[in-house]
């Protein structure tokens, strides 16, 4: 299993951080559709080659096709959208947020999947781009659709995992040339 692999690959100093992947990926409630599309989101969202390597194939194994790219496109329409509206948010001219943004979105009304799933992978790479108004934006969707907290925690806690081990493992290479 790929997983157990990634868990191998992570240095003895982040033990915590194998622990928590195992954890967070193994021991998921969440359903396997919600948990392996945010699972690929946040691979893709993470920029690490060793963490996207190992855990796609289970991803895709576990994802219909229409998951599959969907997942991928929330990775992909996010880095988009977390960087115009963080963008937006920290400057100090308001009238920035006035503008139109005039950015093709049309993934986010036809994601191809549950738009509760989508927004959740909205969400888990929004926090790992740290971008507060797309995370409020989809928190408030998911919410309004009835998700509970727990699950919106859950997909934030293998965002935050995946991010950790990404930053690590990358870390480790570097220093290992």
């Amino acid at each position: 299993m790929a997983l157990d692999e990634l868990k191998a690959a992570v240095p003895d100093f982040a033990k915590d951080l194998k622990l928590n992947l195992g954890s967070v990926i193994g021991n998921s409630d969440l359903p396997q559709q919600q948990l392996w599309g945010t699972v690929l989101a946040c691979a893709i969202a993470s920029r690490s080659p060793k963490v996207l390597r190992e855990l796609e194939p289970e991803a895709r194994a576990n994802l219909s096709a229409q998951a599959y790219t969907a997942a991928k496109s929330a990775a992909a329409i996010m880095a988009m959208n977390n960087v115009f509206y963080r963008t937006r948010h920290l400057l100090s001219d308001p009238e920035y947020g006035t503008l139109r943004a005039g950015l093709r979105m049309n993934v986010i009304g036809n994601p191809g999947v549950e738009k509760t799933d989508f927004e959740l992978w909205s969400l888990a790479v929004s926090a790992i781009n740290g971008c507060g108004q797309c995370l409020d934006s989809h928190e408030q969707v998911l919410r309004k659709a009835g998700v509970d907290r727990e699950i919106i925690q859950e997909a934030v806690k293998i965002a935050s995992v995946i991010q950790a081990v990404g930053v690590t493992l990358e870390a480790e290479a570097v220093l290992a040339e």
